[in-house]
């Protein structure tokens, strides 16, 4: 899994599974320049979507980790930033699908600790919210 910087607003997971993803959300503290912000777990389709496009960020994978079908690394695109060479604009569908294939959860941050809009987001495996001490909590039904 690639590390991130929250100003980048990208990250993913590169394990797989076969399973369909539940919808779970989880709640945590994470820090932030020296404060903390909460940070919160959801696999809901809809919620995800909105999350991003009210953002600006558009679906994408990164260039050249696919193949043969295979869609490759999941990301989030924010326009402007260090994505535009390395990312390749992909379909919510794909992103979904590939999204649920690896029994992933989008972890996501609605603002940051000095009360500014965030665009943190990182894909972790489900569950992993849990084993991390963070609770977990119903957030929605994902879109088919």
């Amino acid at each position: 899994m690639a590390a991130t910087k929250a100003k980048s607003s990208r990250s993913s997971s590169s394990r797989s599974s076969s399973s369909k993803s539940s919808s779970k959300s989880a709640s945590s503290r994470s820090s932030s320049r020296g404060g903390s912000a909460e940070a919160q777990a959801t696999a809901d389709h809809d919620f995800i979507r909105q999350w991003v496009e009210s953002r600006g960020g558009q679906p994408a994978c990164v260039k050249g980790t696919g193949g043969g079908g295979d869609t490759g690394l999941l990301r989030i695109d924010f326009p402007g930033y260090s994505g535009a060479k390395s990312l390749q604009r992909i379909d919510w569908e794909d992103w979904f699908e590939k999204f649920d294939e690896n029994s992933l959860a989008f972890l996501y941050q609605e603002k940051t600790a000095g009360g500014r809009r965030s665009n943190f987001n990182k894909l972790i495996k489900q569950g992993d919210e849990k084993s991390s001490g963070r609770s977990s909590r119903s957030h929605g039904r994902k879109a088919k």
